[in-house]
């Protein structure tokens, strides 16, 4: 009985790293065939390479954030020992600081200050995309 909740364990963790991979490349993947588009038919502007930055940026936020979860997962359900729980807590650390790097670089700001008002109403303002982008 034990085998079999432990391979679905193994199995569910494995299915949420393959989700964040699938999320980080297809956002990459698009966003860059959206930004060749941009500047191969001469529509880029100086907020085109911005724009792809960002895209990319929060495609990399989600990824990390769902991998944070599989890895939580694998270690406290599988195998919760004090040696796994010190390695999870510093890829946590790890991935909350390129979290945060990320966040300061797509943003502008750090993730306990609040968002400008600009971006608040700018993106209240439009519909958001699947890869973060908002259409105009």
């Amino acid at each position: 009985m034990m085998n079999g909740i432990h391979g679905w364990i193994e199995l569910s963790a494995t299915v949420i790293e393959a989700l964040a991979v699938a999320i980080i490349c297809s956002a990459v993947l698009v966003g860059t065939i959206v930004y060749a588009a941009e500047i191969l038919s001469r529509r880029a502007n100086d907020g085109s390479y911005t724009n792809f930055r960002r895209r990319i940026g929060r495609a990399l936020l989600l990824g990390l954030e769902i991998l944070v979860a599989a890895d939580v997962i694998r270690t406290v359900a599988l195998e919760p020992s004090l040696q796994n729980i010190l390695i999870l807590g510093l890829l946590i650390i790890i991935r909350t600081f390129l979290s945060w790097s990320l966040i300061l670089e797509v943003e502008g700001r750090w993730p306990w200050q609040p968002a400008k008002r600009e971006e608040i109403q700018d993106s209240s303002s439009r519909p958001v995309t699947p890869f973060g982008s908002a259409k105009r």
